[in-house]
């Protein structure tokens, strides 16, 4: 009988995986307690080989009905932090996999080791996608079956692999997505923010004025938008998020999600940029900022329209994006807002595009 347990914790080689401290329901000597132990999926690292065997001897769904894997390339979702959180499926196609293209095959080989993965790692990053791509597309035209895993969470998000994932889909070689964890996904379900919407935007641009735009963007929007924030820069997301998305706008700072130190804290932009102004957190950050409320139903007056054209003038923007930015978060129609930029500021306003007129 198998028993898993979530918390507490123990960390060994970068993950984490759970330690049981309680008395095994199945031992004879009822007084007796376990020592601290690693608990796998099953209770042992043969266990789980031989219920995979059992699968495919048995059969399990269409994934499972025999022991052969159709050649293909095979997106792999792994666990962000927690070793438990990966699916038979994963392991299995590990197992059969020819190679595992790996972001940082230092970091994979951690994870292999704990399953009794043998499979040969390649390293596939940012910095060498190019110079791999014809070598491994070789190996899949000759029917190969190549494993790609990130260092946490599913290839292809925020991670290298879509590039080759699109030249395999323009060439007819199956991509298999092998479904697992997410960061995005495992931040926003526990947030508490809206989930009937939402856009994840990843890590913003090292560029300051780049940046800055994407913010003013994701600002105006009425969708949850999901970021990925590295922890030295959480303190300057703050800070400008809180100037253009407005200090009153709710937020949720998910991190170390599955692992020893999760912690979710909730609170406004403005709560969060005092709190992590002298202190910087470690680990993974996915942070979530709530939507601009919808105001269609009402129609914001002149006066508070010329009161948001002259505050984003008084923080920078030129008035042409002023008058866009002000446009897209509210009700009022472009045409009015540029006349009323027109009234406060005359010649000034750049002439606007006949094209992007309402009536």
């Amino acid at each position: 009988m198998l028993r898993l347990i979530s918390r507490p914790f123990a960390v060994t080689a970068g993950f984490v995986v759970a330690r049981s401290f309680a008395p095994c329901p199945l031992c004879s000597l009822r007084n007796r307690r376990f020592a601290p132990r690693f608990v796998r999926v099953s209770s042992s690292a043969s266990d789980t080989n031989a219920h995979l065997q059992q699968q495919q001897q048995h059969g399990n769904g269409d994934s499972s009905k025999s022991s052969s894997v159709s050649s293909g390339l095979y997106l792999v979702a792994t666990p962000i932090g927690n070793l438990e959180d990966i699916t038979l499926r994963a392991i299995r196609i590990l197992k059969f996999a020819d190679i595992i293209l790996s972001e940082d095959t230092r970091h994979s080989r951690k994870l292999l080791q704990y399953y009794g993965i043998t499979t040969p790692l390649i390293s596939y990053h940012k910095f060498n996608e190019s110079e791999r791509e014809s070598s491994v597309l070789q190996r899949l035209r000759q029917g190969e079956i190549i494993a790609l895993i990130s260092d946490a969470g599913t290839p292809c998000i925020s991670d290298p692999g879509m590039v080759l994932a699109k030249v395999c889909v323009n060439e007819n070689i199956p991509v298999i997505p092998i479904p697992g964890p997410s960061a995005l996904v495992c931040a926003l379900s526990a947030s508490g923010l809206s989930t009937d919407e939402f856009k994840f935007v990843g890590f913003l641009p090292k560029h300051a004025g780049s940046r800055r735009e994407r913010l003013q963007v994701s600002a105006v929007e009425t969708a949850t938008q999901i970021f990925f924030v590295p922890p030295h820069k959480l303190h300057q997301f703050l800070s400008e998020a809180s100037l253009i998305f407005g200090e009153s706008r709710s937020c949720v700072i998910a991190r170390e999600m599955t692992k020893v130190h999760e912690e979710f804290w909730r609170g406004t932009l403005g709560e969060a940029n005092k709190r992590y102004s002298t202190q910087e957190p470690k680990g993974e950050i996915t942070l979530l900022i709530e939507g601009k409320a919808n105001s269609l139903n009402n129609v914001p007056s002149d006066d508070q329209l010329e009161l948001e054209l002259k505050e984003l003038i008084s923080k920078g923007h030129s008035l042409s994006m002023a008058v866009k930015l002000v446009a897209e978060g509210t009700s009022a129609k472009r045409k009015h807002v540029y006349a009323l930029a027109l009234r406060l500021y005359g010649n000034q306003v750049e002439p606007m595009d006949d094209s992007t007129q309402e009536s």
